[in-house]
C-alpha cells in the first residue's frame, strides 16, 4: 500500500461469530474451532491486510478463568501460533490486547495492581510466540490504557494504541470535544501516549467512519504520531436470526473510511461488522485513490 498507508484487518469478534456454530467469547475458538480462526486470518491476508490481529483481544486471566478451564498461556499461545502459522511471514502479526471487564478503583472493583498483573500475564504469554507488534485497542479509560502500555513496553516491539469514543447523545448532538466514556480527551490521550513512547495512537470501535472522522482530525491537530483509524461498519445490529451484522454495506463503509487517508491516518482498517469483504473493498478504493493522485 503506497503513501505510507498500512492496511489493517477488520473485526475479529463479529467476523468469527459469522463463522461459528456456537456464539461464545471468541478466544474459545483458538482451541475449540481453530480452523475458523485460521480461515479468518487467511481471508484478511487475501484482502490485502498488512497487519493481522491474533485472536487474543479479551483473553486475560480474569476472563479466561471466569469462562473456561483453560489457562491464559493455552489460549493466547495457541492464538499466536495459529496467526503466525497461517500468515507465515506474509504480513505482520499483532498481539491484540483489549480492556478488562470492569472499571478501575474508585469507579469499579479492579485495583491498579490487579490490572497490572492481568496485562503482564496476557502480554507475556503472547510475547513468548514472537508477535511483530502489540495493538492495545478499544479502551475507554486512559488510566487502564496506561497500565497496559507499560506492560507492553517491557518488550522491544512497536506498540499501537487506540481508544473508543462517545458518539452523539439521544438528541443527536455530538460532543464539542471528543472524549471517551471516562471523559478522557484527545489532548490527554496524546500526552500520555507521547510520555509512554507509543508508536501510534488513534480511534477504534464504538463509532462508524463518519462519526469517527472528526476524532481522527482532533488527533491530527494534537500530535505528529502516526494515527490509527479502525471504525465500526456502522453501529453493530442484530438480525432476526440473532446474527451480528453491520449497519453499513460494503460500499458505504469503504467510501466513508476513504477520507481518513487525507485526514492523516497511517493505519487504516475496520472494527465491529467489518469482515474481510469490507477490508478488500476498502483496499481497492484506497489504492485507486492514491494511484489517481500519483
Amino acid at each position: 500500500m503506497p503513501k505510507n498507508i498500512v492496511l489493517m484487518d477488520g473485526a475479529v469478534g463479529t467476523s468469527l461469530w459469522e463463522k461459528a456454530e456456537q456464539k461464545k467469547a471468541v478466544w474459545h475458538y483458538n482451541i475449540e474451532a481453530p480452523k475458523i480462526v485460521a480461515e479468518l486470518h487467511s481471508e484478511y491476508l487475501a484482502a490485502g491486510s498488512q497487519i493481522i490481529l491474533a485472536n487474543t483481544f479479551a483473553a486475560n486471566g480474569a476472563e479466561v478463568a471466569r469462562d473456561s478451564s483453560y489457562t491464559v498461556k493455552q489460549v493466547v499461545g495457541t492464538a499466536m501460533r495459529i496467526a503466525k502459522d497461517t500468515i507465515n511471514g506474509r504480513a505482520k502479526v499483532a498481539l491484540a490486547i483489549g480492556p478488562l471487564t470492569g472499571l478501575l478503583k474508585p469507579f469499579g472493583k479492579i485495583s491498579a495492581e490487579e490490572a497490572k498483573d492481568l496485562f503482564e500475564e496476557q502480554i507475556g504469554c503472547g510475547m513468548e510466540e514472537g508477535p511483530d507488534l502489540v495493538y492495545i485497542q478499544t479502551f475507554m479509560d486512559l488510566e487502564m490504557l496506561k497500565i497496559a502500555i507499560r506492560a507492553a513496553k517491557h518488550y522491544d516491539v512497536p506498540v499501537l494504541c487506540s481508544m473508543s469514543f462517545m458518539g452523539a447523545n439521544a438528541a443527536g448532538k455530538r460532543p464539542k470535544i471528543a472524549h471517551t466514556m471516562m471523559g478522557n480527551t484527545v489532548k490527554a490521550i496524546v500526552a500520555a501516549a507521547t510520555e509512554l513512547k507509543v508508536d501510534a495512537i488513534g480511534i477504534n470501535c464504538s463509532l462508524g467512519p463518519v462519526d469517527a472522522l472528526p476524532v481522527l482530525k482532533e488527533f491530527k491537530e494534537a500530535t505528529d504520531l502516526p494515527l490509527v483509524f479502525k471504525p465500526n461498519a456502522g453501529a453493530p445490529i442484530m438480525g432476526e436470526n440473532g446474527q451480528a451484522g453491520a449497519a453499513f454495506d460494503i460500499e458505504a463503509f469503504a467510501d466513508d473510511v476513504l477520507p481518513a487517508v487525507d485526514a492523516g491516518a497511517t493505519y487504516i482498517g475496520g472494527c465491529c461488522g467489518a469482515n474481510a469483504a469490507y477490508i478488500k473493498r476498502l483496499a481497492e478504493k484506497i489504492r485507486a485513490k492514491l494511484e489517481a493522485e500519483a
